[in-house]
């Protein structure tokens, strides 16, 4: 064998433009303006050009130097290739990924991945129908917190204005209360006690008059929370809120009572005019589908109600379900812990608008942006998602409505992503049937978040595989080294996000099934997450 060609350069130093700078500002991978670095401008303004000298010697140096780089060039490109499966072509899937898609019954024509470096300064290492749009389900909501966090700040907080109308005299308000709500998506039961307490700290303790909900602040939209999939009084199914509250949903705690043959229940928030039993019997046998063995009965907007038992097996369990009325929700829950506080109302619950000329007497913040999206990407929370994209046209137009929210979105997209890859947007959480984006589209937005500033924010949102969120039954082997957001409706799985691969290398890795048996495609995707990190 011959012996190894050593290769001596010596580099002509000059500047050049740094073409991988981390700007937020800079096009992403695949974007026209990204495919080459412009040339560096002269104090003319023209392109400088290196002179090159006439004496024949420098010519031979320079075509052995073209020779030598043209090696090292191979060399490399063998280098990369070797990363890959010798008979692997990028377009072709991992066999491990072919043959659990066979199992589930999926044809790989019903699949799109990509996976790519998430610095965009490689090909792609495999990519699979990664062009055609598909519905992402959940995962469009990397799209909506991206975005939220370039446009909004991490920083950023909703905060929810108090007014006290009138004056207070021995503990009584001889006025209204409003409360105005400005889309906050974390206003649950603990945060409105504290709102509440702040209020009674104020020496308030009776209301003459009323208390008043200001919920204009965003659109109204159609509430129908069967519409979707049949399953109203599923969380998921909530529809977004200027006020809203607790997700609309009641959170039932349920402690077996050895001694006393029953089981307390407790609901949070307590709900004014509504009847909740307060106990239910306790019954022999195995924790199995305990809430079914309850046979409750929650169709009704003034009465919860349990038929059934509870197996005193189970411990203790918690149980949220979506209020049959969400219309009167806000109301009930407001009027239901008031009262649970010791307050007293002379006047009633009931929606209206702030005065023009009254003031804010104090406002409840939320945790910020950074804080929020945690919740929305790591347990997929629709109703978190949709009011994050509201508060996009809110902060913008004076009013949250979907159009005004699509369309900052998409001037956002066009300004940062490729313009001809924008998504189909319907209300920012991918709880759709219209949602559509391409693999590759995704992966642009997760190599454009990777160089942006906002990088340690949104990667901190995602599940980590093995660990955590909608990710800690994966059974993916490579626990803890991906970060990924999951998306699942009926037909769809997905997954997006980044890998950290046994060379240290970075990838990102977008994964859409749709197909009626998608759900089943679970395992492939973990396969294919185990594939991605064994990359030596």
């Amino acid at each position: 064998m011959p012996a190894p060609l050593a290769v001596f350069i010596r580099p002509i130093v000059h500047p050049t433009p740094r073409p991988f700078a981390r700007h937020a500002t800079r096009p992403a991978a695949g974007h026209p303006a990204a495919a080459t670095a412009p040339p560096r401008a002269d104090a003319h303004g023209g392109a400088r050009q290196i002179s090159t000298p006439k004496h024949p010697g420098f010519r031979r140096w320079k075509r052995a130097l073209g020779f030598s780089l043209a090696l090292l060039g191979g060399l490399a490109g063998a280098a990369q290739a070797q990363s890959q499966s010798p008979s692997q072509s990028p377009s072709a899937l991992p066999a491990e990924v072919e043959a659990a898609l066979a199992r589930a019954k999926i044809p790989a024509s019903s699949v799109s991945v990509l996976v790519v470096d998430a610095e965009g300064r490689a090909a792609p290492r495999l990519a699979h129908r990664a062009q055609v749009p598909a519905n992402p389900a959940s995962v469009m909501k990397l799209v909506t917190t991206f975005a939220a966090l370039e446009l909004l700040g991490p920083a950023f907080s909703w905060s929810t204005p108090v007014y006290v109308e009138g004056a207070v005299r021995d503990g009584t308000l001889y006025g209204n209360l409003y409360l105005r709500g400005q889309g906050d998506p974390k206003l649950v039961v603990e945060r409105l006690w504290l709102l509440l307490r702040r209020v009674q700290g104020l020496g308030v303790h009776t209301l003459a008059g009323d208390i008043v909900l200001d919920r204009s602040a965003f659109e109204t939209l159609p509430a129908d929370p069967a519409r979707f999939d049949g399953e109203p009084l599923r969380p998921y199914n909530a529809a977004p809120d200027a006020l809203l509250v607790n997700y609309k949903s009641v959170v039932m705690t349920f402690v077996p009572d050895a001694a006393g043959q029953n089981a307390q229940v407790q609901f949070d928030p307590p709900l004014a005019g509504v009847q909740m039993q307060a106990t239910v019997p306790l019954a022999a046998g195995a924790c199995n589908d305990w809430r079914g063995t309850l046979k409750a009965e929650f169709g009704e907007a003034t009465r919860i109600r349990f038929a059934g038992a509870y197996p005193a097996a189970c411990g203790e369990k918690v149980w949220p379900v979506a209020y049959a009325d969400p219309a009167s929700y806000a109301a009930r829950a407001v009027e239901g812990l008031w009262r649970q506080m010791g307050g007293t109302l002379a006047g009633q619950v009931r929606e209206g608008r702030v005065p023009a000329d009254l003031r804010p007497t104090f406002e409840l913040t939320s945790p910020t942006l950074a804080e929020v999206i945690r919740d929305i990407n790591k347990f997929s929370n629709n109703v978190m998602a949709q009011q994050l994209f509201l508060t996009l046209s809110l902060q913008q137009n004076g009013t949250g409505t979907v159009a005004g929210s699509r369309e900052a979105v998409l001037a956002w997209w066009r300004s940062r992503l490729p313009p001809g890859e924008a998504p189909t947007l319907d209300n920012g959480s991918g709880l759709s049937r219209d949602t559509r984006i391409s693999a590759q589209a995704l992966a642009h937005v997760l190599q454009a978040a990777w160089r942006a500033p906002v990088m340690p924010e949104l990667m901190a949102s995602l599940p980590i595989t093995g660990v955590d969120g909608t990710l800690r039954r994966s059974r993916a082997r490579s626990v803890g080294t991906a970060h990924l957001k999951t998306g699942s409706l009926r037909d769809v799985t997905a997954i997006a996000g980044y890998v950290h691969a046994a060379s240290g290398r970075r990838y990102v890795l977008v994964a859409i099934a749709n197909h009626p048996s998608a759900n089943a495609a679970r395992q492939a995707f973990d396969a294919l997450i185990d594939w991605v990190a064994r990359d030596q």
